[in-house]
């Protein structure tokens, strides 16, 4: 069952890769924890069994949602090769903006004669 929170929940208008939500070690965590117990109680023992597949489903829920806000980060559609080369785009212009801040305040200042 979702909680609440998961479902009012808002999302981001722009997706960064801060906004994914990748806590999976915790969950993780507790899964080998509890496959890790040996009780003796055969009741004890279906109990875990339990709580050990409402673990995993849930694990397998946040990878899913995981998925599904990886899909949406902005770039993910394009290979490696057209993020290489808006990248060096990005740089080119980047360098360009640098060169001209630079001209621009080396300049001359133009002082307005007092009337």
């Amino acid at each position: 069952m979702q909680d609440s929170s998961e479902q009012h929940e808002t999302a981001p208008t722009t997706w960064t890769v801060d906004d994914v939500d990748v806590e999976f070690l915790p969950l993780i965590y507790e899964i080998i924890r509890s496959l890790e117990k040996d009780p003796h109680d055969n009741a004890q023992k279906s109990r875990d069994s339990l709580d050990t597949t409402q673990k995993i489903l849930e694990l397998q829920r946040k990878l899913e949602k995981a998925r599904e806000q990886i899909r949406k980060l902005p770039g993910i559609e394009y290979n490696t090769e057209e993020q290489l080369k808006q990248l060096d785009v990005l740089r080119n212009q980047l360098r360009l903006k640098r060169e001209l801040l630079h001209k621009y305040r080396n300049m001359c200042s133009f002082e307005i004669p007092k009337a």
